[in-house]
């Protein structure tokens, strides 16, 4: 069974499998920064296209939904990052700690490069500030056939499905 569930730039099918889902932080602080116009950490408006979760330095991340890893990403803004590609979703990770080299993402035992497979819930990297980023964070952006969706109304529709799961409906 899938349910439709409304998102900021679209809709888009939720399986109701996702309850299978991982949330991406392990040592969740907070929600710094939401999906959609905000004013910037210098003072511009601007789109954000993702959700910033809060975290110590060097937390780990895993991986939302077992996938193929897309791109490996070392930019200004992004900083240290990755796509994977489960699907027709793209997540993607940003200002991740650790170092890229030669295509690989490399941050204490994990090591990723373009076209390898990744697990629900393996660890894909940890907290880090780099690139555009004013604190140690995960910028956790969602794309469904090019659009960008708000990873909020994703981590929702996760929860529900837990909660049908449990009640066994």
């Amino acid at each position: 069974m899938a349910v439709t569930v409304q998102l900021a730039c679209g809709t888009a099918l939720a399986q109701a499998h996702w309850q299978m889902g991982v949330f991406p932080v392990a040592n969740f602080l907070a929600y710094t920064s939401h999906f959609g116009t905000r004013t910037g950490p210098w003072g511009r408006v601007e789109p954000h296209y993702g959700l910033d979760i809060a975290a110590p330095m060097g937390s780990p991340i895993r991986n939302w939904w077992a996938g193929v890893v897309q791109d490996v990403i070392h930019d200004g803004a992004c900083g240290i990052g990755l796509v994977i590609r489960s699907g027709d979703y793209e997540h993607i990770y940003c200002h991740l700690a650790g170092h890229v080299a030669g295509g690989t993402y490399r941050s204490g035992p994990v090591a990723l490069c373009q076209g390898q497979r990744l697990r629900t819930g393996q660890l894909i990297g940890h907290v880090g500030m780099s690139g555009r980023t004013t604190g140690p964070h995960l910028h956790w952006g969602m794309r469904h056939g090019g659009r960008w969706l708000d990873p909020a109304q994703i981590l929702r529709a996760m929860a529900a499905g837990r909660v049908k799961s449990r009640a066994g409906t």
